[in-house]
């Protein structure tokens, strides 16, 4: 047998506990052949010179397109003061393209720039009559201008709010631009659906920069619809990128909740899906049907986050995305139609809701091979754990939030929540799995800087977010992102590991990250040396 390609004189960690390393490893057909025989004849050998190499990175919830999209907007993530973000909305208006009828900005982070909304007047000063759409950073809100809300017939006081969701106004019922919830999706209609083209385009900018930090592999959190789809055709996007060359890392896509309708030749019951059938599981190696998609409730940083008790300084305990016995409905009728779940719940009333629709899912029509799951699990009380371990729920922390918005969390929550909130050791203790996540854009996407604060839980202060017994190991934080991911996804048997028989994902890394972590190292700083899609390179340089 001649091999494809043959590494050799490498760290390898495996993530398979019956192997953990080798230090060689054989290729054959995209897929990871034999381990530890370095003098094995192949097409081609790299030698690595020692540097490690890992199964290919998996991030289980991004919005991937949206990240993409952004990468062509007004950034905004830099600005510490509202001066700054003026000034970089006015470069944005004089490099606009002439065919562009919007302006569109993405990273505005309130905290950031003083904790202050912009100033509606400011905006229709800089933007005159040209539409303006600012994507709050949690993707739950933003902040519009006076021409973009008169174009949706939402300047007026008077105007309703739509269920699960507001236009925020000042005393008067003047309009402030923010929109929060589902009153985005009363602006974004006007200029949504994104050309096919452009989903394209931001696929191709996003995963090629996913491929850069060793992403081989990720789950788009929401396409198709809702206030977090851009196109009703978004699949189409996957498709053609794919056929294009660029889809640079593989794709499991998770249509929202909305998207599905009532189909027939199931037998008595109502059943939701796609047309044909099509559910959870559908597809290829590269691009794969995920669970459905369900907004339970709204973000911490806005206070939409469905809580039991209220947010400090304050009265709202957030609200559902809809009624809730209507939500409860439409995912049992999905379920019933071969849909994993993965429920958004960013609040311990939401987690109840969701925990309660799943585990009657289950009850009904059993487990699926693709895991339910509960994203973010932001704020998980201590009796929610066996509940969620009991039931085989799996969990989708993001771990990245806590650098930049732990101070935020702090004087929302209190001290007795602030411990409840994005758990780690405490979830794997309890028996609830954890699978690795950032929700880019919406916080930082870098998985070793992710791993490292899996492992230190320090807030941009530096000081410990939650209780020191919350840390996970180095090893349990990389699992994480490979062979636990994995598995949430339902692609164990594929990827997540380096084993004989599986994909030929790999990750360079210029050092073992186990080793220097327990150098007392951080590892955030160890450069991706290359990236492999089925033993194929899509980054960098080995050797």
């Amino acid at each position: 047998m001649r091999l494809d390609l043959l590494i050799v004189n490498a760290t390898v960690l495996t993530m398979d506990p019956a192997r953990p390393r080798a230090t060689s490893i054989g290729v054959l057909d995209g897929r990871i052949v034999v381990l530890d025989e370095p003098g094995a004849p192949a097409a081609r050998t790299v030698d690595l010179g020692g540097a490690a190499v890992l199964p290919g990175f998996v991030d289980a919830h991004c919005h991937t397109a949206w990240f993409g999209l952004g990468l062509a907007e007004v950034d905004l993530s830099g600005c510490s003061s509202l001066e700054e973000l003026y000034a970089a909305l006015e470069r944005g208006m004089a490099d606009r393209p002439e065919d562009e009828e919007w302006l569109m900005a993405t990273g505005f982070y309130p905290a950031a720039v003083g904790g202050a909304l912009p100033d509606i007047d400011v905006l229709d000063r800089i933007t005159g009559g040209t539409p303006l759409f600012v994507r709050h950073t949690s993707g739950h809100a933003a902040v519009v201008n006076s021409e973009a809300l008169r174009r949706a017939g939402a300047l007026a006081p008077d105007t309703p709010d739509p269920v699960g969701g507001r236009v925020a106004r000042d005393a008067r019922g003047r309009a402030t631009g923010l929109v929060e919830e589902t009153a985005q999706s009363m602006v974004q209609g006007l200029f949504r659906p994104y050309p096919v083209a452009k989903i394209v385009a931001a696929l191709d900018r996003a995963t090629a920069r996913y491929a850069a930090e060793g992403i081989t592999t990720f789950a788009e959190a929401g396409v198709g619809g809702g206030w977090i789809g851009h196109n009703p055709s978004e699949l189409l996007a996957y498709q053609q990128a794919r056929e294009a060359g660029c889809l640079h890392a593989r794709a499991q896509v998770m249509p929202v909740l909305d998207v599905l309708h009532e189909i027939g030749g199931l037998g008595a019951g109502p059943a939701r899906g796609l047309d044909l059938g099509l559910r959870t599981g559908f597809g290829d190696d590269e691009l794969v049907l995920g669970p459905v998609k369900v907004f339970v409730d709204g973000s911490l940083l806005g206070e939409t986050a469905a809580v039991s008790e209220a947010f400090c300084g304050g009265h709202s305990t957030g609200w559902f995305q809809d009624d809730p016995e209507v939500m409860a409905t439409a995912v049992r009728a999905a379920y019933r139609a071969g849909w994993s779940v993965a429920a958004h719940a960013i609040g311990d009333r939401a987690v109840d809701l969701a925990i309660d629709v799943i585990t009657r899912c289950q009850d009904e029509h059993g487990r699926r091979r693709f895991p339910n799951r509960i994203e973010h699990a932001s704020i998980t009380r201590p009796d929610q754990l066996p509940r969620l371990a009991a039931a085989g729920i799996w969990v989708t922390p993001q771990i990245g939030f806590l650098r930049p918005m732990a101070v935020q969390f702090r004087r929302l929550l209190g001290p007795e929540r602030t411990d409840w909130t994005y758990r780690g050791r405490s979830f794997l203790d309890a028996g609830v799995r954890i699978a690795g996540s950032s929700d880019r854009p919406v916080a930082d996407g870098d998985v070793l800087r992710s791993v490292q604060a899996w492992t230190d839980r320090l807030d941009g202060d530096g000081r410990r977010f939650g209780p020191p017994g919350e840390r996970l190991d180095v090893v349990d934080a990389l699992a994480a992102y490979t062979s636990e991911a994995a598995r949430a996804l339902g692609m164990f048997d594929r990827i997540g590991s380096l084993t004989p028989g599986k994909l030929a994902d790999l990750v360079v890394l210029e050092e073992d990250p186990v080793a220097a972590h327990r150098r007392g190292q951080s590892v955030e700083h160890i450069g991706v040396r290359a990236t492999y899609r089925g033993g194929r390179l899509t980054h960098g340089s080995p050797g």
